[in-house]
């Protein structure tokens, strides 16, 4: 068995050579611990494993396969604000460090799916900023994977270069205010930034505690939402911890289908450099392609919100979780940090009140725009400066580079960075999908087809990205109901679906062998879908109605009517309205209106019952 450094390191590839018995973990852990004198000069790193540490992790996988465990001898990177039992944790500030006992409980999730820890990454200290350049000298600062003179992003700067430089299959960020989705811009990755509670945040040193959760840096969409969804494990004992399950909201990752509505601001609002705009438009184009609709929406409530992240009293929450040690030994702080987290022991109660009602006056007309669309597409970020530009003004570029990223957990808004195209100069640069509070699949399944369509090399690795699977179609959250009756367009009983946020998404027939009756002893009259080998084609309606809304709406459907499934004219079976078998439909009220085609036609027609 032989694993070479140059191998791909997603999860596919890793597994497909796991399965052949090409190789195996321990030969894969070995072929990356024997690179460790040149990963440590790019100051990524704050401790490696060594082999010895690593044996009991590679032992717990004896017995298990990639069809056992999703993540199955997948190397991961931490950043180092995030518990590794056994292992300092730092947080890029050594008179803070303290050895945890137990690993956080995401760390502890990936690696009972089978993923090695390989040790922790360097960041920006306390996981303040943008730019990946606020780490103390005794960690040093990493160079961006592609080209050293240019920053790596940050916070979660180690994290992103290791995984992008193909030391590791994927990696754990943090991300407060855009520091899993700046360092993914810069260096070719997809950054999930999830919906705040669904990752615990047991284990991870807080930077605004209200605000924080981990995030993901991934090779590829595919390999995002596996991640994702063992990460994704509610944690009883966490209290900024969220349950949400998306299996049964109606929600799956997968193919999107042609129809999709996305938001695209303003081109005034983008504020971006050549690369950035360039990526905008390659990938409002490609959704185009794939069957979306762009709609421009004003994003200005975001922006403004974007605002009080560092200009408001949330600077409290950062000053709160280490404001003790900076009082007590100010010297051991990176000099921006410590002007920046002082800056929160200043607001008042009545400032930070002021600022929450700010916020929820943006939220409120942020959402209004948000709820147009299935999702906004969105700069990441509007340029790319070097070392030496944020040496010269550290604070004004970090500002700049926040614009499209501080408002995001204000908002409570899902998001995640996705690489489109590069530079003139070979710098990546990609785009954001956001959307409200859940919505994370829906993004990684968008996410998908930008992945697919641009085909872009895996981080700054140079290895092409391997040929995509076929996926199952996506879920949304929401369920496509065939309607026959007065719940059609514009007849009686259609506010039902309206009132519940429902959208007519296709209008149709069944496939021929239907009746439809007319149970007119009812008020409006109820149709009663039959199938009937000698039947007819029917004209029908598709809705796509809000899972949250579908037990309302089934608690309103009298006997004896239910949902069923419906074959449609181009054989596919859809959830619709149909008469339960056994029904008295002989009866002298109940009227055989299959000849008129339709419902609406029988209507037109002065609705005759003889």
């Amino acid at each position: 068995m032989t694993y070479h450094k140059t191998d791909s390191l997603t999860r596919s590839a890793l597994h497909a050579a796991y399965r052949r018995g090409d190789t195996c973990p321990e030969e894969v852990i070995d072929a990356l611990l024997a690179t460790s004198d040149e990963v440590e000069r790019d100051a990524s790193w704050i401790y490696r494993l060594s082999r010895v540490e690593l044996a009991p992790y590679l032992a717990a996988l004896a017995r298990h396969s990639p069809d056992d465990l999703p993540l199955y001898g997948l190397p991961f990177a931490i950043k180092d604000n995030i518990d590794l039992a056994g292992v300092p944790t730092t947080a890029g500030c050594s008179a803070y460090a303290y050895t945890p006992e137990r690993h956080a409980y995401v760390v502890e999730r990936l690696i009972a799916a089978g993923a090695i820890p390989m040790g922790k990454t360097n960041l920006d200290q306390f996981a303040t900023g943008l730019v990946g350049e606020r780490a103390m000298a005794e960690y040093g600062t990493p160079g961006n994977a592609f080209d050293a003179d240019y920053i790596p992003g940050g916070s979660s700067s180690g994290s992103a270069v290791v995984t992008a430089a193909g030391q590791v299959s994927f990696a754990l960020g943090t991300d407060t205010a855009g520091s899993g989705r700046v360092p993914a811009a810069f260096n070719n990755l997809f950054g999930v930034k999830p919906s705040l509670g669904l990752l615990s945040s047991a284990g991870v040193v807080p930077a605004c505690k209200s605000l924080d959760t981990i995030s993901l840096f991934a090779l590829t969409a595919d390999d995002a939402n596996t991640i994702f969804s063992v990460a994704a494990d509610y944690d009883v004992d966490c209290a900024q911890a969220r349950s949400h399950g998306f299996e049964a909201a109606g929600q799956r990752y997968g193919q999107i289908a042609p129809g999709f509505v996305f938001g695209v601001p303003p081109r005034s609002q983008w504020q971006t450099e050549t690369a950035y705009t360039r990526a905008m438009e390659r990938a409002v184009a490609t959704l185009e392609t794939a069957g979306g609709q762009a709609i421009t929406i004003d994003c200005q409530p975001m922006l403004d919100a974007a605002a009080l992240l560092y200009g408001g009293p949330w600077l409290a929450e950062r000053y709160h979780a280490v404001g003790s040690l900076l009082e007590r030994e100010p010297d051991v702080f990176h000099p921006v940090t410590r002007k920046i987290i002082q800056g929160g022991a200043k607001p008042s109660a009545v400032e930070a009140f002021d600022a929450m009602y700010r916020l929820a006056e943006c939220k409120h007309l942020a959402d209004q725009a948000l709820a147009t669309v299935d999702f906004v597409v969105a700069p990441t970020t509007v340029c790319h400066p070097t070392k030496a530009e944020v040496s010269a003004e550290p604070v004004t570029l970090n500002t700049r580079l926040g614009r499209w990223t501080n408002f995001m957990n204000l908002l409570d808004y899902s998001a995640l960075a996705v690489p489109v195209t590069f530079s003139d100069t070979g710098m990546p640069a990609g785009v954001t999908l956001f959307g409200a509070a859940f919505e994370d699949l829906r993004l990684l399944s968008a996410a998908r087809v930008l992945d697919d369509a641009c085909g872009l090399p895996l981080g700054a690795t140079g290895r092409p990205h391997e040929p995509l699977p076929g996926l199952t179609p996506a879920r949304h959250g929401s369920l496509d109901i065939v309607v026959c009756g007065a719940h059609l367009s514009g007849l009686a009983l259609n506010y039902q679906l309206v009132a519940r946020g429902g959208v007519c998404i296709h209008a149709g027939r069944t496939a021929s062998g239907y009746r439809l009756k007319a149970m007119t002893a009812d008020q409006p009259p109820r149709p009663a879908l039959v199938r009937d080998a000698e039947g007819a084609a029917i004209a029908i309606e598709v809705w796509r109605l809000p899972m949250a809304h579908v037990g309302s709406f089934l608690a309103d459907i009298p006997a004896p009517l239910g949902l069923g499934k419906v074959e449609l004219a181009d054989g596919q079976w859809h959830t619709g309205f149909i008469c339960e078998a056994g029904a008295a439909l002989d009866r002298h009220d109940v009227v055989d209106i299959t000849d008129f085609g339709g419902w609406a036609a029988w209507q037109a027609a002065g609705a005759p019952t003889n």
